[in-house]
């Protein structure tokens, strides 16, 4: 893993097609979009708010845990959400996580990105299930929860596990140090907890799985690679090998009936040279002879 303390952000940004942390921000971003035309279309149709807020988001956010059993999908759809009125918020957390994310693509490399976010989601979703058995107002929290918090920790600390000293050059005279910027997004992240305590436990989930996934990635453990491994596969049950089709296509023989003409031809006259090696011009029979003499005249 490459540790340098001093890279620059910006003279070389990856294409999409090998940038797994915008392909992931395009994402967040369209499941925003899609889940705020889903609210306008219920307001344009006369369903009130809270309709989309009964039947919607409660299945689509972290609930109580005394409703998770029959909702445990949301501990992965939560963290890829925001409120349907949040689009600021959700602007800022898509630049968050294009900042530190980009620095994990590329010390660790694209297929990280998308693992040690999932991993953050599910830890962090998990703590703040747990958080909730807290005494008293401790485990109080809000009536429902969505947003990438807990993924983008696990990205910031990621970035810092990897090379604190770490700093984004935006000129050769100026640069913003990784701690300083991981400072700012700490605090402002804790402050739009609410102070809930299993907001906040499900902030520090996010960032303790971030920590421990840098460190697995230093034993040389590869907690990402089994996506990875089922992706491929199913890739390649439903699209075709291109080396088997080359190597089939070279075993097929084609008919050709000239071709094939030929070849007898050859054979026969192989045989007839063959016996004449061994016994003699006078060994041939009549129609040998002829024969000799009409691919010779044919020949010629």
């Amino acid at each position: 893993m490459n540790k340098g303390k001093r890279r620059s952000l910006l003279p070389y940004v990856p294409g999409y097609d090998n940038n797994a942390v915008l392909k992931l921000v395009f994402f967040i971003a369209g499941a925003y979009m899609a889940l705020a035309l889903t609210w306008a279309v219920m307001m344009m149709v006369n369903i009130t708010d809270t309709n989309f807020n009964v039947y919607l988001i409660p299945n689509l956010s972290l609930p109580h845990t005394s409703a998770f059993g029959a909702k445990w999908w949301t501990v992965f759809t939560y963290g890829f959400l925001h409120v349907p009125n949040s689009f600021m918020n959700m602007l800022t957390n898509m630049l968050w996580l294009y900042c530190f994310g980009s620095i994990v693509q590329m010390l660790i490399g694209k297929k990280q990105i998308l693992p040690l976010f999932l991993y953050s989601v599910l830890v962090g979703g998990l703590f703040y299930l747990a958080a909730q058995y807290l005494p008293g107002e401790l485990g109080k929290c809000p009536p429902y929860i969505m947003g990438p918090r807990a993924g983008l920790m696990g990205i910031c600390v990621a970035a810092v596990t990897l090379s604190p000293g770490y700093r984004l050059y935006l000129s050769d005279t100026f640069s913003i140090p990784l701690m300083l910027l991981a400072g700012i997004f700490a605090v402002l992240t804790l402050m739009g907890t609410g102070y809930y305590m299993p907001v906040v436990m499900m902030v520090l989930g996010g960032g303790l799985m971030g920590f421990a996934y840098v460190k697995m990635l230093n034993a040389g453990y590869r907690p990402g690679a089994w996506m990875y491994d089922i992706g491929g596969t199913l890739s390649r049950m439903v699209t075709p090998d291109a080396a088997a089709i080359q190597r089939r296509r070279a075993k097929q023989v084609y008919y050709d009936p000239r071709e094939q003409s030929q070849r007898e031809q050859q054979s026969r006259v192989d045989e007839i040279l063959d016996k004449i090696n061994r016994a003699g011009y006078n060994s041939l029979s009549k129609d040998e002879k002829e024969f000799l003499k009409k691919v010779g005249h044919d020949k010629n």
